[in-house]
């Protein structure tokens, strides 16, 4: 055992920190990085105080705080030492320089996880033209919300302080039944209505639910990644099955997987093609699922703005038998970051479900659902929907005109009838991701349409015109067409 020594501590006397967070700090450095070992002694706060030139009393406190963390211990009528039991040296970390733990390491990362490749893109955070992401935020109606917001800020009562019912509360499960019974025609009571955090968490928890690992399951082709990477992580075998202008092909499905456990799909509105499925092709999902005992996942995705005719009902709506779980958001209709969505479960299912909502998040957030609730009651909602689906259909048609004009037929455009993007698509020979990432360098959000493939990709771009004016839309499309020029308008 050595005698006292002290590591150097320069204090700053003028600075922000206490004197003792200072003191603290050094010492557990000193202890991190081995300027000091294990058993030796350190000063008294007397000796260390005469030392310093400062009082003992934020000596004592740091030495307070490295007793109560384990960094030092004390021995009566010894004096204050290094904690015995500190290993010799922490393992340095090697961020960037080595990777992490594989399935052969001493502990294996999942083999679900690894199957996931996400990469963070500079086109998806991006706002302004064309971003996929981005609503009319400038069109809701934030004073409504803010005095919604304030009256039940107001008027906490200890029930909305309290747990709730893991499915969401009372009053917003029946106002979104009644909404989709009305609008969505989805047969439905308030019971089978559980609120969640988006279409992500509904497809993450149907997942767990329904499937187990290894079954396969039918995902549109293109489609949505997002779900795909959730029934990724739930193990699932993925099958592609490819999508025309009738939506996902049935009879290609039944030919490459006849006994997959599910099926996921947007007919209302496919995405990112934004074909709506036909009647037949319907029927034809619904008998196969019957007869097959699988599941449907059917995500209504931006049903809500069809500009020709009336929105198409639900698949729900047409099913006899219990096979579909119904998906929706608010994330379109209102805002993204509510972080608001719904399930629609069939009433037997429904104790299976809560149940892995209680092992997720047990239950949603109170206050929101009680703003949401009276938004929806009050009309706001479907005057809101009414408000937007006039503007999309204004920007849809001022881009199909501004695209058209510029590109004319160097650049065909698929056209959808619903939704809040339209579908671009370029040669074989042009790679979409990285003109993608040359428009995003010049603050234009061009979604490449590859990364939404599983087998075969197509390129092309996915332009949202949600949050661009109609009267900024042939600004847009003329820089759209700068970055273009290269590879497309050369040819």
């Amino acid at each position: 055992m050595g005698s006292a020594v002290a590591p150097v501590i320069a204090l700053e006397r003028g600075a922000d920190k206490p004197l003792h967070r200072q003191i603290y700090e050094g010492f557990r450095r000193a202890i991190l990085e081995h300027q000091v070992r294990p058993l030796q002694q350190v000063p008294s706060t007397r000796a260390l105080a005469a030392d310093l030139g400062i009082s003992r009393i934020p000596i004592l406190e740091a030495y307070s705080q490295l007793l109560a963390e384990g960094f030092l211990e004390s021995r009566v009528g010894a004096g204050t030492f290094v904690c015995a039991q500190l290993p010799m040296q922490l393992v340095p970390s090697r961020r960037g320089n080595a990777p992490r733990a594989t399935a052969q390491s001493a502990r294996p990362v999942s083999r679900t996880s690894q199957n996931l490749k996400i990469k963070l893109e500079p086109w998806m955070y991006g706002r302004g033209a064309f971003a996929m992401t981005q609503v009319a935020v400038e069109q809701f109606p934030t004073d409504t919300w803010a005095r919604l917001v304030a009256r039940h800020t107001r008027n906490v009562t200890p029930q909305s302080l309290n747990f709730s019912d893991p499915r969401g509360t009372p009053g917003l499960r029946r106002a979104i039944a009644d909404y989709l019974h009305t609008a969505r025609a989805v047969n439905c009571d308030a019971d089978q209505v559980m609120i969640v955090s988006g279409s992500q968490e509904a497809v993450d928890i149907a997942a767990r639910v329904l499937l187990d690992p290894g079954c396969s399951v039918w995902l549109e082709e293109p489609g949505y990644n997002l779900a795909r990477h959730a029934l990724t992580l739930a193990g699932c075998n993925l099958v592609p099955v490819p999508v025309d202008q009738d939506g996902l092909d049935v009879a290609v499905g039944i030919q490459l997987c006849p006994t997959a456990r599910a099926a996921y799909v947007t007919p209302s509105h496919q995405f990112p093609l934004g074909s709506t499925m036909s009647a037949s092709r319907r029927i034809q999902l619904l008998n196969w699922a019957q007869s097959s005992g699988a599941w449907i996942i059917e995500d209504d995705y931006d049903s809500e703005y069809r500009y020709s005719g009336t929105p198409v009902a639900s698949l729900q709506g047409l099913d006899v038998n219990s096979r579909v779980i119904y998906v929706g958001t608010f994330s379109k209709t209102l805002f993204p970051s509510l972080r608001v969505g719904y399930l629609v479960i069939p009433a037997d299912l429904l104790d299976r479900f809560i149940a892995v909502r209680l092992s997720m998040s047990i239950y949603p957030p109170h206050l929101t659902q009680a703003v949401l609730t009276d938004f929806i009651d009050q009309g706001h909602f479907s005057r809101h929907i009414r408000r937007t689906r006039l503007l999309y259909s204004e920007r849809r048609a001022r881009l199909k005109e501004c695209l058209e004009k510029e590109f004319g037929s160097a650049l065909p455009v698929l056209d959808g009838e619903s939704g809040m993007n339209l579908v671009v698509t370029l040669p074989e020979e042009v790679r979409d991701r990285d003109l993608a990432r040359h428009a995003a360098g010049r603050g234009l959000w061009l979604w490449p349409l590859s990364p939404y493939y599983i087998g075969r990709s197509r390129g092309g771009f996915i332009l949202g015109f949600g949050s661009v004016d109609a009267n900024d839309m042939p600004a847009a499309v003329r820089r759209m067409s700068q970055v273009l020029s290269g590879s497309l308008l050369a040819r």
